[in-house]
């Protein structure tokens, strides 16, 4: 709509509604309106498009070619000009609004965050000084406190008679700021006048953090040249072991496997003498083979690299590190690879002391599709005292199939010197060589790939999801999220170099084993945690004691927190073809906490079982299932390690299960460690109390005695 002037209103287009009135009279004297044509507004659109800005000549030719006057053409520019500014205007408040009313919230949040935030060192409100005075103060504290010191120093020196400089360095004692006070006991199922625990058996470290045991080590051109010797020759010894039976392998006429003949061993394969000088050292030697749902490529790429061997073996591998690439094979290919590692392996109880390696891992493709990896202890002089355990050649052969299977040959080859005796439970087990043998690595590889293999199928089943879980992505973030908790357990429960266990007695000839470490992960709650364990063994088949395990119904009779309540499974996800590997969400029924579910994984192999839960909150579960990353969801995860006691099966009856599940089905008991992760305190410099251990302590012993319960072993 264009306004015109009361005089001189534009030629042929002057026309309009205010000509019904008289003009002559100027009380009722308005404004002309003009509307123009759909044709006229259409082309001054277009032109304004073009030129928002006519000069007199454009507005001359538009004036003749519409039939408007020259000064209704400048008035329609100048008012379409008003309007698209007004336009721009209105659309840069509402978006200065919107980020306006975003910072105020984000203003608020934050406020009301640091009315709650703590120091993370000393657990106490925030200082709020400007920073100035606080660089101030520190430089007074640090004068004084120089004052202080040359003050004692010169004192000192009186009684020394020489400066104190002068004197050795003193090497700083590691204490933990945990104060575990535990004077005395009185009953609880700890025993009056128990064990008082040392400080310096608890040091107060992350389980994300461990101290690693090895220094930086420097290695010159001639090392590099023998190492490359060392693995040449321990490549060619294990692929003879690999690829010949007798008279190097005879079957066990006791586990029916493939046992090393030592002497055979000794003739074709002559050594000047033992690494150990003891009378205590023994040799374990195991062979398998099988076929794993993944590629050799794949396969060769995961052993390579020291973080991913990890996450395959997290039952087995408690630490892994690549202390140097000696050499980085081929280009694009990790045929001729050699690398000088550190590795500690595990078995999950705290009865078991880890088992500690410097290998040189190397790497060869044979021919096509056909790669071997070998593994062979380095001797440093500086560690030797450290390890107990040389790794003689070992390793594995790696054949790709059709459909991306391959069929694994491995072997294991080690001297061990038993500085301290083989605790009794674990005894049998150990020396035949099934703890750390070639088929518990097989066994962990073939479930570990099936695992992988679920992880990468992008199809959802109704069936497998419960229908609660929407999307492959969910199903995905809720496989890693439960992998994390497993890793996470296994880790609690090692006895490796970043925890030292303390034994309380009461429970049995083991007792609980405790130990404490500061937690500040961000996939864990922060503070104190507590982690207790314990150890003991039952007359049934591990194969039955893990059907009892994972069976919801038969939960409330060991679960000691469900008070006695029923669970319901809400979802499933399946891990492989045996249903025993599987991830549940289980939900608590006639419980007060309604937004609390239970993550539990379950998993199974020839060599053993796991059941490992953790309680989350229903937004956290929500936020996995919908397919966003769960790595910062907290996780304090207890559960059980299930695994034959190494004793073959007498045929008394005890073995119900197939031998489709190997040692699991051929044992005629199991050995079953309880593992409990309690958070004590939320602030990271709390003082661990008499009432958390106490509370432990009956937590576990409570939790035995109703196992045994259930399983009619009330005396074991």
């Amino acid at each position: 709509m264009e306004f015109g002037s009361s005089g001189g209103g534009g030629g042929g287009g002057g026309s309009g509604s205010g000509g019904d009135h008289d003009a002559s009279d100027p009380s009722r004297r308005k404004k002309r309106y003009h509307r123009h044509t759909a044709h006229q507004i259409q082309r001054l659109e277009a032109m304004f498009k073009e030129c928002p800005h006519p000069d007199e000549k454009q507005r001359l030719q538009l004036s003749r070619e519409l039939g408007l006057a020259p000064r209704q053409i400048k008035f329609w520019f100048q008012n379409r000009r008003t309007q698209m500014k007004a336009q721009h205007e209105r659309s840069d408040n509402c978006a200065l609004r919107a980020e306006n009313d975003k910072i105020r919230c984000e203003n608020i949040a934050i406020r009301e965050a640091l009315k709650n935030v703590i120091c993370p060192s000393c657990g106490g409100p925030p200082v709020t000084e400007d920073s100035y005075f606080d660089d101030q103060k520190l430089r007074m504290e640090n004068a004084q406190l120089k004052e202080e010191l040359d003050r004692v120093s010169s004192i000192a020196a009186k009684y020394i008679g020489r400066p104190i400089s002068q004197l050795p360095p003193v090497q700083p004692i590691h204490i933990s700021s945990l104060d575990l006070r535990m004077a005395s006991f009185d009953g609880h199922g700890i025993g009056v006048g128990g064990p008082s625990l040392d400080l310096d058996l608890l040091p107060g470290s992350s389980s994300s953090m461990p101290n690693l045991p090895f220094q930086p080590v420097v290695i010159s051109e001639m090392d590099k040249s023998l190492m490359t010797d060392v693995a040449a020759n321990a490549m060619e010894e294990m692929l003879r072991l690999l690829q010949t039976n007798e008279p190097l392998w005879i079957k066990s006429t006791t586990y029916g496997r493939d046992v090393l003949n030592l002497e055979s061993y000794e003739r074709i394969f002559p050594r000047a003498n033992t690494l150990f000088k003891s009378p205590n050292v023994r040799i374990e030697a195991s062979r398998d083979s099988g076929v794993v749902i993944m590629n050799g490529l794949a396969l060769v790429d995961m052993f390579m690299d020291s973080n991913k061997w990890v996450e395959l073996f997290p039952t087995i591998v408690s630490m892994a590190k690549t202390i140097e690439v000696i050499s980085s094979g081929m280009l694009g290919s990790h045929s001729g690879s050699l690398q000088l590692m550190y590795e500690e392996l595990q078995v999950l109880s705290p009865l078991v002391p880890t088992r500690e390696f410097y290998i040189l891992r190397y790497c060869q493709q044979i021919e096509q599709g056909l790669w071997a990896i070998v593994n062979v202890s380095y001797d440093f002089p500086q560690f030797a005292s450290q390890c107990q355990a040389h790794r003689l050649p070992s390793g594995c052969l790696i054949q790709d199939m059709p459909n991306g299977y391959s069929k694994v040959t491995w072997v294991e080859h080690v001297e061990i010197e038993d500085k301290t005796p083989t605790h009794r439970l674990y005894r049998e087990l150990i020396h035949s060589g099934l703890a750390f043998g070639a088929e518990r690595w097989l066994a962990t590889l073939g479930r570990m790939c099936e695992r992988f293999a679920c992880l990468m199928v992008s199809s959802t089943s109704t069936r497998d999801l419960g229908g609660v879980i929407p999307s492959p992505e969910g199903k995905r973030s809720m496989m890693k999220l439960s992998q994390r908790m497993v890793n996470n357990f296994c880790t609690s429960i090692s006895t490796a170099n970043s925890h030292r266990w303390t034994t309380l007695s009461g429970l049995n000839e083991v007792g609980v084993r405790v130990t404490v470490h500061k937690s500040s992960d961000p996939g864990q709650p922060n503070g104190v945690v507590l982690s207790a364990a314990t150890t003991f063994w039952l007359p049934v088949t591990a194969q039955n004691v893990f059907n009892f395990f994972k069976d919801e119904r038969t939960r409330p009779q060991w679960d000691v927190l469900s008070n006695g309540n029923a669970v319901q499974e809400v979802a499933h996800i399946a891990n492989g073809p045996n249903p025993g590997n599987c991830i549940s969400v289980l939900r608590a029924f006639n419980t007060s906490q309604n937004n609390m579910l239970i993550l539990q994984e379950s998993c199974i192999d020839n060599s053993g079982s796991l059941v490992v839960y953790c309680p989350v909150d229903l937004p956290a579960i929500n936020v996995a299932m919908s397919g966003e990353d769960p790595s910062y969801i907290p996780l304090l995860p207890s559960g059980f390690t299930i695994s034959p006691d190494g004793h073959p099966d007498q045929g008394d009856g005890a073995s119900t299960s197939s031998s489709a599940h190997g040692n699991m089905g051929r044992s005629g008991g199991s050995l079953i460690t309880v593992a409990f992760q309690i958070l004590v305190s939320s602030l990271p410099s709390a003082k661990l109390n008499l009432e958390s251990v106490t509370t432990v302590n009956n937590l576990i012993g409570t939790t035995v005695q109703q196992i045994k319960a259930a399983l009619n072993c009330p005396g074991s």
